[in-house]
């Protein structure tokens, strides 16, 4: 009997392979999202000083008072721009796009689009 792994367990392999193909630095920080069932995360982080230098997630009260939902495609749209904003103030203008191990699509592409919209390159 052939036994099937979860689509979590699936998911943190990939994101695996991805960490082992590129890391962020202080120059280009990585941009990793994540997105549970209920909300959505985004942080840029200088992986060789192990130190996050910008966060949002739809948890946040302005986020939360603007969005009906938080894990949809408008909510992720609206991360975007409120990280690339808040990356911006801070300086920061390239980034490396970290997916997560989930697929370019959907949710994930809204945010990686919104944010090249608001001004960070990657």
């Amino acid at each position: 009997m052939v036994s099937k792994k979860s689509k979590s367990e699936v998911r943190k392999k990939k994101h695996m392979r991805i960490r082992n193909r590129f890391s962020g630095t202080a120059e280009r920080p990585r941009l990793s999202v994540f997105r549970s069932n209920n909300h959505m995360y985004a942080q840029i982080i200088d992986d060789v000083a192990g130190n996050t230098l910008v966060a949002a997630s739809t948890l946040e009260k302005d986020a939360k008072a603007e969005l009906t939902k938080t894990n949809n495609v408008e909510a992720a749209a609206y991360l975007g721009k409120a990280i690339a904003r808040k990356a911006l103030d801070k300086g920061i203008k390239e980034v490396v796009f970290d997916r997560g191990g989930f697929i370019y699509q959907g949710k994930i592409k809204a945010l990686a689009d919104a944010a090249r919209e608001a001004g960070l390159e990657f």
